[in-house]
């Protein structure tokens, strides 16, 4: 088996309908410039709240990629 080395990144992806949405999103835009993406990890959820409700619902999370740098 080739040695592979990945990197990992955080985002935070936002959605007004739920964490899974959230997530989605992160992963989604995350996809449009890394190649090869690997693994999400959810490290993280919150919310955002106006006037006592909720606004909106944010999923912090961990990516990673195969690193093709020299």
């Amino acid at each position: 088996m080739a040695e592979s080395v990945y990197k990992v990144i955080e985002l935070v992806g936002t959605s007004t309908e739920s964490w899974e949405k959230a997530a989605a999103a992160a992963v989604k835009r995350a996809s449009k410039s890394l190649r090869d993406l690997r693994v999400a990890e959810i490290s993280e959820l919150d919310m955002v709240l106006k006037d006592g409700k909720v606004e909106s619902y944010r999923a912090k999370i961990k990516v990673s990629f195969k690193f093709e740098g020299s």
